[in-house]
């Protein structure tokens, strides 16, 4: 049951495939596969020429005239000369068209892949290791890219010649026919035992080589910790054990696959010998020829016949040789169709976010940037649509939230954020800090309650004007290729120079940027490893001033940050934070102490609110936290 089920999926992905191969180039494949079976076809004519020319000689060497057989040779040549001539142009012209329909094709998968990717939820990152993810775009493309360019051809190719000289086979002797059929038959069975083995373990292959690659990149993303923690023996011990787990699976692949090979290889040899005795054998006996050309058996038959079954042995030889890279390339293809399948961030938002000025009392939307937004909802039940002004007023309603099902993470939570408050999440790691800034961004849905911006359910917002509003600085800080300028306008844009270069000034950025090769030309790679921490952070918050956002999230902003740079950092943040609304994750009491809010969570749920004051006053949690140490962790 379990057989008949793989089975079935990889006939649904080879179609998918095929599909979709044909949907990318729907008049070049066709061209290509018609220049295919033609060159095919002209490969296997050359035994009807050498019947013919053995058949012409016999005649005459009985009949003693041999003036008309030099002319009749010369013809027969030069009309194969000429189908040759037409099989090498069909094959060049095929050749060509594959490398355009493989490299074409790959280029489409890989936009499809990735466009895709970036409308998949975050959730689905958390959950699946990145080197992994990564091995669709490197491995499983290189086998698809083997298959569709050799592969597919090759055994097209040698299908269609095969097909067509076991028909001649029949054509011309039913007997002999018989006997190469009854070797066929072995094959094929030898071909699914041992072919059945390495298609399974090179599908095996195929996962243990995404596993090698998830774990040498987290290996690489995670270098200093490794040597920091001398970890570079259980490293190697860890990378040795998947490593020998992946030879394991390639061994027993190649295993069978290189046993197939010479098994058949050797099963043609005895099978043109066994043809040429029961070749022999009736001609000396005399039995009559069965066939649908009404030849006699005679030389001219088993010779040619002997070429055929030679011919016939050698590309049943090569069919079998290509499926362990139909194998490899159909369960890359179907990781790849698995990716492009992932279900995207389902968006159910009619509210957006607009751009607008005031006439007479009312709104009206305005295509330039007016520095004004509003968003505009319309109302399903009346058709009305009416303009609220974006003020960044959030709110949060008994929320409950769990990552995984029966695992609750926050517990209740309310709080309200007017308009230009600062609001301070303070707590041990795991208490769900995190997780109401990731709620915010709708990264993740709530399971219950309601959390309203400006007075609309979040629900309600289309998800990318959700979060165009919002700005959010991150304790890992991420830098792209590119100039400084260039990672700085990655939070609008539509900025200008100007614009990027007053984001920087404002965060404290300014100066260092000043001092780098180039300014703000100064080339960028390696998520900024040419920068210290310090410096990538002070990017990280230019990037999030220049987006002018109403509301703003400060996840451990300055964690990364020494003391001076802080209070740098500080100064650029407050100017920053003048008139939004923001949520602040922190450690450091200097970035807590002047919240207008603090809440104090504990295991998802919240245990005291209010100011640094009044929390000092009621002798709680928070008390306990400021008095026992300076790092509230």
């Amino acid at each position: 049951m379990q057989n008949k089920e793989k089975t079935a999926k990889k006939g649904r992905t080879t179609f998918r495939l095929l599909k979709t191969l044909f949907g990318f180039y729907p008049v070049m494949l066709p061209l290509t596969v018609v220049c295919i079976l033609f060159s095919a076809v002209v490969s296997s004519i050359p035994s009807v020429f050498m019947q013919n020319i053995i058949a012409l000689v016999e005649s005459s060497w009985m009949s003693g005239d041999w003036d008309p057989v030099g002319g009749k040779i010369l013809t027969f040549v030069g009309i194969l000369v000429f189908f040759y001539v037409l099989s090498l142009i069909s094959s060049l012209i095929y050749n060509q068209m594959m490398a355009i329909i493989t490299q074409g094709a790959l280029r489409k998968l890989r936009e499809d892949m990735f466009n895709g990717m970036q409308n998949l939820p975050i959730r689905y990152f958390d959950t699946r290791n990145h080197g992994d993810i990564m091995s669709y775009y490197t491995n499983d493309i290189d086998t698809l890219r083997q298959m569709i360019s050799q592969s597919f051809p090759q055994l097209l190719n040698s299908a269609v010649i095969s097909l067509t000289v076991l028909t001649l086979m029949f054509y011309y002797c039913l007997w002999l026919a018989l006997v190469v059929l009854v070797g066929v038959v072995l094959m094929f069975l030898i071909t699914g035992k041992v072919g059945g083995g390495a298609s399974r373990y090179f599908i095996r292959q195929q996962e243990a080589v995404g596993r090698a690659e998830g774990f040498v990149e987290e290996i690489m993303n995670g270098q200093k910790v490794v040597k920091v923690f001398c970890h570079e023996k259980e490293s190697q011990a860890d990378f040795d054990r998947i490593n020998e787990r992946l030879f394991e699976e390639s061994f027993r692949a190649n295993q069978y696959a290189n046993t197939l090979g010479p098994i058949l290889n050797n099963i043609g040899n005895v099978l043109y010998v066994i043809v040429a005795l029961c070749g022999g054998a009736l001609l000396a006996s005399g039995v009559s020829n069965v066939s649908l050309s009404g030849l006699p058996l005679s030389i001219s038959v088993v010779v040619p016949f002997l070429n055929m079954t030679k011919q016939f042995a050698g590309n049943i030889n090569q069919v079998s040789q290509q499926v362990n890279s139909v194998v490899m390339g159909l369960a890359g293809a179907d990781r790849i169709f698995g990716l492009i399948d992932e279900e995207p961030e389902t968006d159910e938002g009619y509210v957006t976010l607009v751009n607008g000025r005031e006439e007479n009392g009312r709104v009206v939307e305005c295509d330039e940037r007016t520095g004004k937004w509003y968003w505009k909802h319309p109302h399903k039940e009346t058709g009305e649509i009416t303009y609220t002004r974006l003020a960044g007023e959030v709110q949060l309603l008994d929320v409950d939230f769990e990552y995984e099902a029966g695992k609750p993470v926050l517990h209740q939570v309310s709080l309200f954020a007017k308009p230009g408050q600062k609001v301070a999440f303070v707590g041990a790691t795991g208490a769900g800090k995190t997780t109401i800034t990731n709620l915010l961004n709708r990264f993740y849905d709530i399971a219950d309650g309601k959390i309203r911006y400006d007075g609309i359910n979040i629900n309600k917002i289309r998800k990318s004007d959700l979060r165009r509003s919002l700005g959010i600085v991150l304790q890992d800080t991420n830098l792209f290729t590119g100039t400084v300028m260039e990672n700085i306008r990655y939070g609008r844009l539509d900025a200008t120079d100007e614009e990027c270069v007053s984001a920087a000034k404002l965060s404290g950025a300014h100066d260092f940027i000043l001092r780098l090769p180039n300014g703000y030309q100064t080339p960028l790679s390696g998520n900024g490893s040419n920068l210290s921490q310090g410096q990538r952070q002070l990017l990280a918050i230019s990037r999030a001033a220049v987006a002018d956002p109403p509301v703003m999230i400060l996840d451990e902003a300055t964690s990364s940050i020494d003391t001076r740079t802080e209070s740098i950092v500080q100064r650029g943040m407050d100017a920053l934070m003048k008139g939004r609304t923001v949520f602040v994750i922190a450690h450091r009491l200097s970035t807590v102490k002047n919240s207008d809010m603090i809440l104090v969570l504990e295991h998802g749920r919240i245990l005291e609110r209010g100011s640094h004051e009044k929390l000092i006053g009621e002798k709680g949690k928070y008390y306990q936290l400021y008095t026992g140490a300076f790092e509230l962790e």
